[in-house]
């Protein structure tokens, strides 16, 4: 299970001046604000609502001096909080619990908060997922996601993915984030669209012509769920030699192609992906090409029907993204520090909102 959180966020920089006014510690507000989110506060009047019912609770652990800080302190402090700062945090406890990677499949995908927009633009956040044991390794924020290009490299420098396979969307097939992966001893299976055209159309022109030959084996997978049913068609080459200018991509070894027909209550789809690829085992690559989509159902999706995140209007400064990083991390002590597997996330919000013995183990495991 994943620590005391506390620890790990003692060397945080209080973006406050050291004047009469400063009646609330750092780490103090840190402390309630996590114990908040994890028990279904989506806004600062929540979290100041929750501390204050729960002051017996939160003095067991930290002093509060001067009690209870109002939501107006609470929202200035995140809302100058420096974010990076804050996510190097998030990622430093994060890995005490999982300090190898190693045979992970990891997707990184980006999730815009729509209710952060002022008017300009929204909050877009990024995210590094694993998908075997649902644990959000690294959040950032970006000013967008063409900006996603630029914050890929940084989230990967501050992760260790030795034997770790990262999924990409098509935003994020470039040659710099490939090399990145595999310098860092990664592999790798990116997504293609128009952003690579002329790689794009390459492989989709030899896969088609291959597959219209039947001159590749293939895999089939079917599967319904929630009145929806998928039928999915995999082939895959780690004959390459055709391929031009292959020797931009670093580790490049292997092509694919994903074919879904989906039929939803009658109304049928087809779509077909194509993908470039360092490994060359076509089973690993069916299985995290599927799973890359668990980012959205296990991640994005829990963050907006559990945590309210999309309908969340903290918007000044930092505040956003802040507050992000609290959602994601109180999504990862929910799930893993699991007390009955048996009992859901909603329960489990719930509990720790009524439980103050709960609460205890959810955060500290005592």
């Amino acid at each position: 299970m994943f620590p005391d959180p506390r620890p790990y966020f003692e060397d945080m920089t209080d973006p406050r001046q050291d004047t009469h006014s400063k009646r609330h510690k750092l780490g103090d507000i840190l402390f309630i604000v996590i114990s908040a989110v994890l028990s279904g506060a989506e806004d600062w009047v929540a979290v100041v609502d929750f501390a204050r019912s729960k002051i017996a609770w939160l003095r067991q652990y930290i002093e509060l001096p001067n009690g209870i800080p109002s939501h107006d302190t609470i929202g200035s402090l995140m809302s100058r909080l420096d974010p990076k700062a804050f996510a190097c945090c998030f990622a430093r406890w994060v890995e005490t619990e999982m300090p190898s990677l190693a045979g992970e499949h990891i997707a990184i995908d980006g999730k815009t908060l729509r209710g952060s927009t002022d008017g300009l633009k929204a909050v877009h956040m990024m995210s590094v997922f694993a998908s075997s044991t649902r644990v959000i390794l690294a959040p950032q924020a970006c000013d967008g996601k063409s900006n996603e290009i630029t914050a890929i490299p940084e989230m990967l420098d501050g992760l260790d993915i030795r034997g770790a396979t990262v999924t990409i969307d098509a935003m994020g097939c470039q040659r710099e984030i490939a090399k990145k992966i595999i310098e860092r001893g990664g592999d790798y299976v990116l997504a293609l669209k128009g952003n690579q055209q002329t790689l794009h159309d390459a492989v989709q022109k030899h896969l088609d012509a291959l597959d219209e030959a039947g001159a590749l084996p293939e895999h089939e997978t079917s599967e319904k769920s929630h009145g929806r049913h998928t039928i999915r068609r995999c082939i895959f080459t780690d004959t390459i030699d055709w391929l031009e200018k292959k020797d931009e991509w670093s580790g490049v070894a292997a092509v694919g192609m994903v074919e879904s027909l989906r039929d939803l209550k009658g109304k049928v789809s087809l779509e077909k992906r194509y993908f470039i690829s360092s490994i060359t085992d076509s089973r690993r690559f069916q299985e995290v090409v599927r799973k890359h989509w668990s980012i959205e159902n296990e991640e994005h999706w829990i963050l907006d029907v559990q945590f309210g995140e999309d309908g969340c209007r903290a918007r000044k400064d930092h505040a956003a993204e802040n507050f992000a990083i609290l959602r994601r991390m109180a999504l990862n002590i929910l799930r893993r520090n699991e007390i009955d597997k048996k009992v859901s996330l909603k329960r489990r919000i719930y509990r720790s909102a009524l439980d103050d013995a709960y609460r205890s183990k959810m955060l500290f495991g005592t």
